[in-house]
C-alpha cells in the first residue's frame, strides 16, 4: 500500500538536520558546562532526547534533559517534569513543530520565575505563520504552508520517523 501522507522530511534528512542543529547549539554555547534541554510533550520530548544523545556523542558538555506539559489549546497551566534551579542556566526549550509561535512562548513561562543565563528555542519544522512574538534560535527545516495545512512529527518510541505535510 503506497503512503498518502506527503513527507517533507524523512527519517535520515531529519536526522541530519537534528546533528547540525546540536553542532549549532555547541557554537552558540562553547563556553558553557551544562544545558538544560526542555522537551515539550510528546514529539517535543523525543526531538528533545535526541539533541540531547547527538550532544553527549560530540561534546564533554553535561546536560539535563526534562520535559514540558501543557495544552496547546489552551495552555493556562505548563508543568516541569522535575524541579530545578534554573538560575543563571542555559536552557532550550524544543519542539515539534512551531506553528504560530504560542507553544513556545507558553512553554517559557516556567522559567522566567527565574533568572536564566539564556533562553533557546528549537524546532525541527518551523511553520512561517508567526502570530507570537518567538522565533526558534535553532530550526532543522523552513516551510512555507498555508494555514490549512498540519505538519506532523511521526514518532515511534524514541525515533523521529520524518515529518509530512496534511
Amino acid at each position: 500500500m503506497v503512503s498518502s501522507k506527503k513527507y517533507i522530511l524523512t527519517k535520515e534528512v531529519a536526522e541530519k538536520k537534528l546533528r547540525r542543529m546540536a553542532y549549532e547549539i555547541l557554537e552558540n554555547n562553547i563556553d558553557e558546562k551544562e544545558i538544560i534541554i526542555a522537551g515539550i510533550r510528546e514529539s517535543g520530548s523525543v526531538v528533545a532526547r535526541a539533541i540531547q544523545k547527538i550532544l553527549s556523542e560530540i561534546a564533554d558538555l553535561k546536560t539535563e534533559c526534562i520535559a514540558i506539559t501543557l495544552d496547546k489549546k489552551s495552555p493556562e497551566k505548563i508543568l516541569l517534569s522535575k524541579k530545578l534551579d534554573f538560575n543563571d542556566k542555559v536552557i532550550i526549550v524544543i519542539d515539534d513543530v512551531s506553528n504560530s509561535g504560542k507553544t513556545l512562548l507558553y512553554a517559557l513561562k516556567p522559567f522566567l520565575e527565574f533568572h536564566p543565563k539564556k533562553i533557546q528555542t528549537l524546532v525541527l519544522v518551523e511553520r512561517t505563520h508567526t502570530g507570537f512574538p518567538v522565533r526558534p534560535d535553532y530550526v532543522g527545516l523552513s516551510i512555507a504552508s498555508t494555514l490549512q495545512d498540519h505538519i506532523y512529527v511521526e514518532v515511534e518510541g524514541e525515533n523521529i520517523l520524518g515529518a509530512y505535510l496534511k
